[in-house]
């Protein structure tokens, strides 16, 4: 009984300090309720996103496996096969339901990835694929 009485002191102080704690004063801000919804919704869109996409790796390794055997060891097409199942976003992030980010399932190779640096047009003085005839 003396262990349970324990517990219980030890619980209660663990709550008390919770409710004391000077963070929790300062915890007015609007935002705060706002980020604290999207981290729900984002933890919740995880719990059916990720055990999806974690079915569709394992599915594109097990057939990329088959297509590399079948394909005679080429290497090229176990990697077209693997690399959109095994590569991508396991989870919903914030930044993906902010749109600050893109939600990848299908994954792509690096060298194929769009850098996040801005763009600027170009003139057809500048750019080298339009010739003058």
């Amino acid at each position: 009984m003396k262990t349970i009485d324990r517990y219980r002191a030890g619980l209660l102080t663990a709550v008390l300090a919770v409710m004391l704690a000077p963070g929790a004063a300062l915890a007015n801000d609007e935002s705060m309720g706002n980020e604290a919804g999207i981290g729900a919704l984002s933890a919740l869109s995880s719990l059916i996103y990720g055990p999806v996409k974690l079915v569709y790796a394992t599915c594109g390794l097990l057939f990329g496996g088959v297509a590399w055997g079948l394909s005679g060891g080429d290497s090229d097409v176990l990697t077209a096969v693997v690399t959109p199942a095994v590569r991508g976003d396991y989870v919903v992030t914030p930044s993906h339901l902010r749109n600050e980010k893109r939600l990848e399932f299908f994954g792509q190779d690096p060298a194929y990835r769009t850098s996040s640096a801005p763009q600027t047009a170009m003139s057809a003085d500048e750019d080298p694929l339009i010739e003058d005839y």
